[in-house]
């Protein structure tokens, strides 16, 4: 029984603690609930107790613990609370090395915003993000998309390569990453693909080395051009508030048909008509059927399914929605730009 008087003079010594130093505490926490505390000895002596001890010996300890943690608990918070009445007495004046500005809050740029309304928009009618490689192979880029080597369609798009490995590129588009979604994925898909991509093209007012695309693909039994065109329409009523779209004949390698998306802005401001060059339209994206040599190519029968395929560059889309003119001031990093977006958070 001695043992356990002397663990009922521990727990007299552990709730008969105070202290408003940081210091002491820490030695005090040590001292009974350390890795080499009483506390440890103590279980650790348990084992030796004989069994009708065993009981009165194990409530003590429980009740050494108990007082040891709880004093431990409430002089941290008193401590704090102290630090914290002491910091609010300073005032603003307090600290003199204080800056004397407001603290400048950051916000997303202005590319990022529309990226997430992009997702969001497709997600509520059932597209999932997918995401690939921004240095890519020609396979994944080229190839599988309907243009093997050669293919003067290549042309359409120049090309960053690396320099040491002509096979390997930075990519041209997201479409690499539907090619591999597709080869990792049985049908039904429904996706978009948004990410950077690489043009070597010169930098004008309208173009830039480095932008963003955003891709969907979905690719099903019966998918028809009519089911592309109420997507397509979905998405502009709820992107731009536009409810009129035309579909122009136009020409990709991976899709067959193949149009360009225009949607009718209006002309109702001297900006409408000069960003429309006074016809009303503009043309936001591509489209088309999936060419069934692509899903040969990623080994989906297009005698049983069949599927669509459509992008746009989000840079295009930041450019309607926040009515800026120069694709360069996306990149430029200037703050008073930048700072334009903090309503947007």
């Amino acid at each position: 029984m001695k043992m356990i008087d002397k663990i009922k003079e521990y727990i007299g010594e552990a709730q008969a603690f105070s202290t408003q130093n940081t210091a002491e505490l820490e030695t005090f926490r040590i001292k009974f609930l350390g890795s080499k505390g009483l506390l440890k000895e103590l279980f650790a002596e348990f084992k030796n107790v004989p069994n009708d001890q065993k009981k009165e010996f194990g409530q003590v300890i429980n009740l050494l613990k108990t007082s040891a943690e709880e004093k431990v608990k409430s002089i941290q918070e008193a401590l704090e609370s102290k630090e914290e009445s002491k910091e609010e007495s300073k005032g603003f004046y307090g600290d003199l090395t204080r800056s004397p500005e407001p603290v400048i809050i950051g916000s997303r740029h202005p590319i990022s915003l529309v990226k997430n309304q992009i997702i969001d928009i497709f997600s509520t009618i059932g597209f999932n993000v997918s995401e690939g490689p921004e240095i890519e192979d020609d396979w994944h880029n080229f190839t599988a998309l309907n243009l093997p080597e050669y293919h003067p369609a290549r042309d359409m798009q120049d090309t960053f390569f690396i320099q040491t490995n002509p096979d390997i590129l930075l990519r041209t588009h997201t479409s690499s990453v539907q090619v591999r979604y597709m080869e990792n994925n049985k049908p039904p898909i429904r996706t978009i693909s948004p990410g950077r991509v690489f043009r070597n093209e010169a930098v004008s007012s309208r173009s830039h080395c480095i932008f963003h695309q955003v891709e969907g693909l979905y690719i099903d039994k019966d998918v028809s051009f009519a089911d592309l065109k109420q997507t397509l329409l979905y998405f502009t009523k709820e992107m731009f508030g536009k409810s009129k779209i035309r579909l122009r004949p136009s020409y990709f390698p991976f899709t067959e048909p193949s149009a360009e998306i225009d949607i009718y802005w209006g002309l109702k401001t001297e900006t409408d008509y000069r960003i429309t060059k006074g016809t009303g339209w503009l043309e936001i994206g591509g489209c088309g059927m999936v060419d069934p040599n692509v899903l040969k190519n990623c080994n989906i029968s297009p005698e049983e399914y069949t599927g669509f395929a459509f992008g746009m560059g989000i840079e295009r889309i930041a450019m309607l929605l926040y009515q800026i003119g120069d694709i360069r001031m996306f990149y430029e990093n200037d703050v008073r730009f930048l700072e334009q977006f903090k309503s947007s958070i």
